[in-house]
């Protein structure tokens, strides 16, 4: 994770405290919003990234359009108290995600962004 986190405090100019934050925050959106079985393996490629995941199991049904859009609409107001902007929570995201793609490759990632709606639109 320091790797990942070095690097969106490198090329996003949020603080490492707060990129700490917004890291965490969106894995667990993407725990709790995406296919678990494809987010537990991402999270291979990034050492200590378990540590920022939720302990309990999420529900192995879909999420329905509704609960993602309030999981979405959750981890936005968490990263406003966290101390982004909108346009900061666009710069880590795409760069935390653009990290996964080199460790992890499209296809993992892809298949995660897929399942997710409107996460295409923010990465």
């Amino acid at each position: 994770m320091d790797d990942l986190i070095g690097r969106v405090v490198a090329n996003t100019g949020v603080g490492r405290t707060a990129a700490e934050k917004a890291v965490s925050i969106i894995l667990q959106f993407l725990f709790r919003e995406g296919p678990t079985d494809k987010v537990r393996a991402l999270i291979r490629y990034l050492p200590g990234a378990d540590a920022a995941m939720p302990a309990s199991n999420p529900s192995s049904s879909s999420p329905s359009l509704f609960g993602v859009i309030g999981g979405l609409m959750g981890a936005v107001s968490q990263l406003v108290a966290a101390g982004l902007s909108v346009g900061r929570m666009q710069a880590v995201t795409r760069e935390a995600m653009s990290f996964v793609r080199e460790k992890a490759g499209e296809d993992a990632v892809g298949d995660i962004v897929g399942a997710i709606p409107g996460l295409g639109q923010l990465v």
